[in-house]
């Protein structure tokens, strides 16, 4: 006999409280149900189940049993559909969000690329720089930068984007360039919540991170709001390099401490289970993978 099938009518039994409910669900007859049964029972050396003629019970053995066929059963289910997936265009919507100002300048030519190899996928993307609630506000996918607050996501790194320090020249001709990470503590320092651990930049100096503390008149989610407010003078910021590199290119922000390396920060795409992950969510994920798979912004290392 097919054992899956066995383990089926066994599960059907339980689930419908006699072997009557198992015959009606597969189309068999009350003695092919016993046959599947005595079989699985034979092939085990165990009792499974207790039968009289008004209640059908478990045994320990068939408890343990019973609970291992669901996981089997449902794994078997899995493997078919994501069987059957493959052979299916992947089609239809998908909500992602991102932090803005990486949304705008690295992941919208990404996404532009996926669509042309996908053109049945529909995106729908929520660029913001605050932690969206992916089950409560309905997102496949979220993308985030820096630090990972705990949570039951499911995270796969994707990249790394390079840090920068960074002020305006207005402020470094009023307060001194800073010439080592130490000098930081005198300064005004603008820094991102959510990015790095409130209150503390990190520098390598002579072979080794050290972590440096900071303060300053301004704490933020958002890189934007940080990016403006230095350009205007208010102080100097640390943050992700595709965030400062177009201000830089324009000459509104300086680069200081270039001699001393900040490193990166990992890039991760969050979801909601592995388990129940759809073809085209995979396939988004592995495409943004591929395309970060260098890190981002200036001096990549």
């Amino acid at each position: 006999m097919d054992r899956v099938t066995s383990m089926a009518v066994f599960v059907r039994s339980v689930d419908g409280g006699s072997l009557a409910a198992a015959a009606r669900h597969f189309g068999l007859s009350h003695a092919m149900v016993s046959k599947h049964l005595r079989g699985l029972e034979q092939s085990l050396g165990v009792r499974l189940l207790t039968l009289t003629t008004r209640k059908l019970a478990l045994t320990e053995a068939g408890d343990n049993y019973y609970r291992r066929c669901l996981q089997i059963l449902a794994d078997i289910e899995d493997a078919n559909r994501e069987a059957m997936q493959l052979q299916a265009v992947p089609r239809g919507p998908l909500r992602l969000t991102a932090p803005v100002a990486f949304g705008e300048q690295y992941l919208a030519p990404v996404l532009v690329d996926f669509l042309e190899r996908y053109p049945e996928i529909v995106l729908d993307i929520e660029l913001t720089d605050r932690f969206a609630d992916l089950a409560g506000e309905g997102f496949d996918l979220a993308l985030r930068i820096g630090r990972l607050p705990d949570s039951s996501l499911v995270a796969r790194r994707l990249g790394a984007s390079r840090m920068l320090t960074c002020a305006a020249p207005a402020y470094l001709a009023r307060h001194g360039t800073p010439a080592h990470p130490s000098e930081l503590a005198a300064h005004r320092c603008l820094y991102l919540n959510g990015v790095t651990t409130p209150g503390e930049w990190w520098y390598e100096v002579d072979g080794s991170q050290v972590t440096v503390r900071v303060d300053g008149p301004l704490r933020s989610n958002s890189v934007a709001l940080a990016c403006q407010s230095a350009r205007q003078g208010l102080g100097i910021v640390f943050g992700p390099a595709f965030a400062l590199e177009p201000s830089v290119a324009k000459g509104d922000l300086v680069p200081v401490l270039a001699g001393f390396s900040s490193g990166a920060l990992d890039i991760h795409a969050l979801y909601l289970s592995k388990r129940h992950m759809s073809k085209k969510l995979r396939l988004l994920i592995d495409f943004l993978a591929s395309r970060f798979s260098r890190p981002v912004g200036t001096d990549a290392v």
